[in-house]
């Protein structure tokens, strides 16, 4: 028997991708892109600060890259063949739990590894400037490749427990985020009692970030032991996880009798989700009252209170900063830094949800009975919009007034009435955009959840559209201006803040309503066409990218499919 045979077919079947190459070229193209920008952007500072600094947010970007493959990559490679009956079909065979487990590990890794192969040849360029030593250089590779094999491996062992492939990808993020920040901020909050500091390094072990500040020179030297303790963690954490995938794998497809003890956990467990019988009724004919889809997506009643979690995690980080750095803690930069991440979570999570329910009906086939129902398309794109609104209305109104009080504060701080103009922009710009983009994701997910192939893939490919094209466009309109300064003035000009912040609101409010209308006008003449298309061929990257999957003349052109 061969060894490791899905590995060896898997190997085969990705040198046949056409996306295996692309991936890569893109992967290398993006860090030439940036290290360019950046480097244009810096050119009048001293050699060895733009060497640091183009290392510094290449590496960055790699190992955050690197951190969250696994919740799209293997987090539900398992999970997935259990649902569709498949994974018990391939213990009937030879197989070990190591040649399937390692098998979809390659399968799901292969891309992500290129990805990250390619790019590391690009940021030995700050080597060659000279303000990056060859040691630097090494440890940080080991930490990207550390931190990719930390990832694929917690997501493939998370994947080996679960069948939900929600709960699979939930919980890997949930515990990359823990190993990444959360570990190091119980450790800080316990190093509040214990003065030695040395509660507080034991935590920050398993956390990449913690390895990818060790590997500076500046930070390594004092400190050796610690950097290479830290990668020893990770690695056996790593390892730990695909053991424990291959342990369970062989043994987690079956179907058992469920104990006592098992049926109490699924009772409380159905309690909390559901609530008790009267109040699912009463839930139930309040839900389908107003729309049936409405009550189909919202049956999980605590679905709105995981929003509220987390916004009351960081409120008590926010407290616990208060109390210790007491008038300092109050710092733009800090509420900038919290608005950031408030924005981009309530972001993910919207396009996580959009996208979510019509990917898993269209995948289960269950989306052609749900149309043969009285349901118009109407009904069912209302029905999404009230779930959304129910979980995420009250959050994202109390995350606007949480910015109005940052705006209020960093307008009460600044020193000259420009400075006021700028804070106004800023924040009144921000929270703009915020609303503009959830209504824009509302619409491309529930597109992009029609037609992707999974629900993370349609919630991966909504956030490209609304977050990351325009800002590659900023950059890309940045780039072109300063080169054509360069080329044509000696100086380049003293361009305004007012600028670079129009063109930023301008290009995000473009992109929101172009995704937006043609998302909308493909969901209301090309739902149902597409729908019962659920075998259609993969078609081009541009006609993707734009959220379109027809070819020319393949449907009818009514005017609103119903």
């Amino acid at each position: 028997m061969t060894f490791l045979p899905i590995v060896s077919r898997e190997l085969r079947v990705a040198s046949r991708r056409w996306g295996t190459y692309w991936l890569r070229s893109g992967a290398a193209l993006v860090v030439i892109l940036l290290g360019v920008w950046l480097f244009l952007m810096l050119r009048d500072e001293a050699p060895r600060f733009v060497s640091l600094t183009l290392f510094g947010v290449l590496t960055g970007s790699a190992v955050a890259y690197a951190l969250f493959s696994g919740v799209r990559a293997t987090a539900d490679c398992l999970s997935e063949e259990k649902r569709e009956g498949t994974l018990g079909l391939l213990f009937l065979t030879d197989l070990r739990g190591y040649d399937v487990v390692i098998g979809k590990l390659v399968a799901g890794s292969v891309n992500a590894f290129y990805a990250v192969a390619a790019a590391l040849p690009m940021m030995a360029i700050p080597l060659l400037m000279g303000g990056v030593s060859l040691g630097e250089f090494g440890r940080m590779a080991l930490v990207i490749l550390n931190t990719l094999f930390f990832s694929l491996s917690l997501g493939i062992g998370i994947s080996a427990l679960s069948r939900s492939g929600q709960k699979a990808r939930g919980t890997t993020l949930l515990l990359l985020l823990l190993a990444a920040g959360g570990m190091p901020a119980l450790g800080g909050l316990l190093s509040l009692w214990d003065k030695s500091g040395r509660v507080l390094w034991l935590f920050f072990l398993p956390s990449p970030g913690f390895t990818f500040a060790l590997a500076f020179a500046q930070n390594f030297t004092p400190n050796p032991d610690k950097f290479w303790y830290s990668l020893a963690v990770l690695h056996a954490l790593a390892w730990a996880a695909l053991l424990l995938a291959c342990v369970a794998a062989p043994h987690s497809w079956q179907d058992r009798p469920a104990d006592v003890r098992r049926l109490r956990w699924h009772e409380r467990w159905q309690f909390w989700t559901y609530g008790r019988l009267d109040e699912r009724v009463t839930f139930r004919q309040r839900l389908l009252a107003q729309n049936p889809f409405f009550w189909l997506t919202s049956r999980l009643r605590f679905k709105p209170a995981l929003v509220w979690g987390v916004l009351l995690v960081t409120a008590c980080v926010w407290i616990w900063g208060l109390a210790k750095y007491r008038r300092a803690w109050l710092d733009p930069s800090v509420y900038v830094t919290t608005a950031l991440f408030l924005n981009l979570t309530l972001r993910c999570w919207i396009a996580a949800e959009s996208s979510r329910p019509l990917a898993d009906e269209r995948r289960a086939g269950t989306l052609e009975l749900l149309l043969s129902t009285p349901l118009s398309v109407a009904d069912i794109l209302r029905g999404q919009w009230l779930a959304l609104w129910r979980q995420f209305f009250a959050p994202l109104a109390t995350v606007l007034v949480v910015e109005l009080v940052f705006w209020y504060g960093t307008f009460s701080i600044a020193p000259d009435p420009d400075g006021h103009w700028a804070a106004n922009c800023f924040w009144w710009g921000g929270m703009i955009m915020l609303v503009a983009d959830c209504v824009a994701l509302y619409w491309v997910g529930m597109w992009q959840g029609l037609t992707a192939r999974t629900s993370s893939r349609a919630a991966s490919a909504s956030l490209v559209r609304i977050f990351f094209c325009p800002w590659v466009a900023y950059g890309a309109v940045v780039l072109a201006m300063v080169l054509w300064y360069v080329a044509r003035q000696p100086q380049e000009p003293d361009w305004s803040w007012h600028f670079w912040l129009g063109l930023w609101f301008v290009l995000g409010l473009a992109a929101d309503v172009g995704f937006a209308l043609h998302a909308r006008h493909m969901l209301l003449t090309r739902f149902r066409w597409v729908a019962q298309d659920r075998f259609a061929g993969r078609t081009g990257f541009w006609r993707r990218l734009a959220g379109s999957i027809e070819p020319p003349g393949a449907y009818p052109t009514p005017a609103v499919v119903k």
